[in-house]
């Protein structure tokens, strides 16, 4: 049965929606996975981001398993407007997910910028850049069968025309806002260098949509020369927020007061521990670089409860507290405690960092001799690692791995331990089918034995 055709009423298409529907955004909290949850949207916000997006969940599984949509849904006044970002490959799943998170958010957009393997791997974000006709049907759906507006994050490609190519067929597919994070699909990592400015201003120019500008904002003063290098309607900002979540505004930030603030939005609307510590790690990345501070690193790393993680804000404000005091007179000074950007190494230059370090290695024999240490009544030589890994758990034990045993057929794989044939998995399963003979080990033909 056909579907019925719904038109997209036009207070929610281009600029009626960016104006009426998202209020005129100028400052855009980025969709970042597992660090735009609820309590890192509420303290952005609080710091002036006017739109925020989700962190991008799986339209597969938003769709078919209820806990993990559960996890994904959480609710808060102050909380909007707010996007709802999904990776999908097909059409129908991304419009059933669309429907689904309609009523919790303004619009929803397409991941076509995730540049990780993981999304090489389960076939979307940027890794859908090269099947134009697959990302035209996913948009195009939701904007034929229903009226929730979709937006689109994309990367650009080398080629200027390329891009402008792209970013038409996603505004002809019925995409209402663009945003355009000016890295290729292979500046990541090590390799991300500096975002093309030049190839957002070509999409602006070109399109007749909102558009959003993502790369480059490090600093409240950055955002002013993005809007005026580009023209964009509002940019979109990542790392930086992570670093500073105050960076829609034009102040310092001490680290502890983001994340005591943060642990107010936390309390009230509870999160994963995993997202708790990455967002302390990057705030007190410069101060966890002191060596003075490495007993604070090893308290953040191996924390098990909120408490423990807050302490560790609680404990930097303290050795802070009087040199603080002295610096609020000196505002010209850059100090550890405020919230700054990370800044990236120049890929030439970290390629030259990983080439001397490798030469080096290779020339320099190991420095870091095992560690004599005593366990129980003997005297073991344990590696810095090992070592490490003792402190946090004195009673680990360092057993020696048994070596596995080849298959006896292929003489290839290791057999499978509880294998009654003394086989891997792939020729117990030809044995047992040549054979007729059962094996428990594997599970195979067990129908045999009864």
């Amino acid at each position: 049965k056909p579907s019925l055709r719904i038109t997209m009423p036009p207070e929610k298409r281009g600029y009626a929606f960016y104006k009426d529907v998202l209020g005129s955004p100028k400052y855009i909290l980025a969709p970042m996975v597992e660090q735009s949850e609820l309590p890192w949207r509420l303290l952005s916000r609080k710091y002036g981001a006017e739109l925020c997006y989700t962190p991008m969940f799986h339209a597969g599984l938003f769709v078919n398993d209820l806990k993990y949509r559960s996890e994904c849904i959480q609710e808060a006044p102050l909380d909007r407007p707010l996007i709802y970002q999904f990776c999908a490959n097909n059409p129908k799943t991304f419009l059933e997910a669309a429907k689904i998170a309609s009523k919790y958010c303004e619009a929803v957009d397409l991941n076509l910028g995730c540049p990780q393997i993981i999304a090489k791997r389960g076939h979307y974000g940027a890794f859908l850049q090269d099947e134009w006709d697959l990302i035209y049907n996913i948009v195009n759906i939701v904007f034929k069968e229903t009226n929730i507006p979709v937006t689109c994050k994309i990367r650009v490609y080398e080629d200027m025309e390329k891009t402008i190519k792209y970013s038409k067929m996603l505004e002809a597919a019925g995409c209402q806002l663009l945003t355009v994070h000016g890295r290729t699909r292979e500046q990541k990592g090590p390799m991300t260098g500096v975002a093309s400015w030049a190839h957002i201003k070509a999409v602006k120019e070109a399109l007749s949509i909102p558009v959003f500008a993502n790369g480059n904002i490090q600093y409240f003063k950055d955002i002013e020369r993005c809007i005026d290098a580009t023209g964009v309607d509002g940019v979109m900002c990542a790392e930086g927020n992570l670093c500073n979540p105050a960076i829609f505004k034009p102040i310092e930030l001490p680290v502890w007061q983001a994340a005591e603030e943060y642990f107010e939005f936390v309390k009230m609307y509870p999160c994963p521990l995993s997202c708790i510590r990455g967002h302390l790690f990057k705030l007190f990345r410069t101060c966890l670089n002191l060596a003075e501070h490495s007993d604070l690193r090893e308290r953040l790393a191996s924390g098990s409860s909120h408490d423990e993680l807050f302490g560790v804000a609680h404990e930097l404000r303290l050795r802070y507290s009087a040199e603080w005091e002295v610096a609020e007179s000196n505002k010209k000074a850059v100090y550890p405690w405020i919230c700054q950007p990370y800044v990236r190494l120049n890929p030439e230059l970290y390629k030259e960092k990983m080439l001397k370090a490798e030469e080096q290695a290779k020339a320099t024999p190991d420095n870091k001799p095992p560690v004599p240490v005593v366990i129980g009544s003997n005297i073991v030589l344990l590696s810095r690692k090992k070592l490490k890994r003792l402190k946090k758990n004195p009673n680990l034990k360092f057993e020696k791995r048994e070596e596995l045993q080849k298959c006896k057929k292929c003489k290839v794989n290791p057999k499978g331990l509880k294998c009654d044939h003394d086989c891997c998995k792939q020729c117990c399963k030809s044995h047992c089918v040549t054979q007729q003979q059962p094996c428990q080990g594997h599970k195979l033909l067990l129908q045999l034995l009864s």
